[in-house]
């Protein structure tokens, strides 16, 4: 079981990460913001998949002004993405997000990180503190002869340094990296120094095969040593792929219940059954069902019997049949075409069958 460290609770517009609270999952848009129905629809469709958080850029200030408009029709608090211009963090704030995204070495002077301070503080908004590998100073660069985990933790800390020193905490934490390992420990450093919310994630991670598999290695590093309050996995692709992504790795970890884990057996040359189809088309049926179950698709008579009756339910195939198993025992022998209904018939009945 992991341990989570512990940190400074955090209210994000009535979701609180940090303090122990859940892991929260978030993502980001990818539709024009000032493009309010796209934006919103985009946003309801994430938030259906289990998006916990919504991001969305602010690049300028038509965005700012949109997000009065999105935070009306959405059920998820809004973080605003500023980036250079401080005036678009303010007008973020003053529009109703419930969390801003900085980074304050590209906002510029300290008067104009104090103006947007002070903005958050009137309306107790909290702030992101974000840095990313990619913009670390160049004083920090040349001080550890490279761009390194040590000088990423540096600059978030300067950072974090100076909001707190303008009088103000209530701050998360998110220090980035497209390398896996750099960012694990640079995360593992920085847990020690400081206990704000820390959102974890590695940054550029790439398409969703590649970036699925180097965000899987990155967040299990960090969060099986009980680090991270919040996470996003950054993919090129459609924000959908980051939720299931995220509720999967989560899962994994122990770290979530809730949701059908489907467990299948990678074939061979004893497979006599379309198993590759089948366990595809079981993920797809299983993806919206309110239940905390394993379910297990095998594909031959040698280990999937002994295999399926580790799951809650599953189906183990032979030459053109299958065998249906409930809690570790055979109920049932079928035609390999009628394994599938067999299995949605039993997971749509799968509490009143409890009883």
């Amino acid at each position: 079981m992991i341990t989570r460290e512990k940190t400074r609770s955090v209210n994000v517009g009535g979701c609180l990460l940090g303090g122990g609270h859940p892991i929260r999952i978030q993502s980001m848009t990818n539709t024009r913001t000032d493009d309010v129905a796209a934006t919103v629809a985009q946003i309801r469709s994430l938030t259906a998949a289990g998006c916990e958080i919504i991001r969305c850029a602010v690049p300028d200030m038509n965005a700012a002004r949109a997000i009065g408009e999105i935070k009306s029709q959405i059920d998820i608090p809004l973080v605003a993405d500023i980036h250079f211009d401080y005036r678009l963090a303010i007008a973020a704030i003053e529009n109703g997000a419930d969390k801003i995204r900085i980074n304050p070495g590209n906002i510029g002077s300290a008067d104009r990180v104090r103006a947007v301070v002070d903005a958050a503080k009137e309306r107790s908004v909290p702030i992101r503190v974000g840095v990313n590998s990619g913009s670390l100073e160049k004083e920090l660069v040349e001080k550890y002869h490279g761009v390194s985990a040590e000088g990423i933790v540096e600059s978030a800390l300067a950072k974090v340094g100076m909001i707190e020193e303008m009088g103000y905490e209530n701050l998360v934490i998110s220090i980035k990296s497209s390398d896996v390992l750099m960012c694990a420990r640079a995360h593992m450093l920085i847990a020690e120094k400081t206990d704000h919310p820390l959102h974890v994630g590695i940054t550029e991670a790439g398409s969703v095969w590649a970036g699925n598999i180097k965000s899987s290695i990155g967040l299990a590093l960090i969060l099986s040593q009980g680090i991270g309050d919040t996470i996003r996995v950054s993919l090129t692709g459609d924000p959908l792929e980051e939720i299931r992504s995220a509720k999967l790795i989560l899962r994994t970890l122990g770290l979530r219940k809730g949701g059908v884990e489907v467990v299948s057996c990678p074939t061979c040359g004893r497979t006599q059954i379309d198993l590759i189809g089948l366990a595809s088309k079981v993920e797809k049926m299983v993806e919206d069902m309110p239940l905390d179950l394993k379910v297990a698709v095998m594909g031959c008579v040698v280990n999937g019997p002994g295999e399926a009756k580790e799951a809650d339910i599953g189906i183990a195939g032979g030459k053109g049949t299958g065998l249906l198993i409930r809690k570790g025992e055979v109920i049932r022998t079928l035609p390999e075409e009628a394994l599938l209904d067999a299995l949605r018939d039993e997971l749509l009945h799968w509490e009143s069958r409890q009883e």
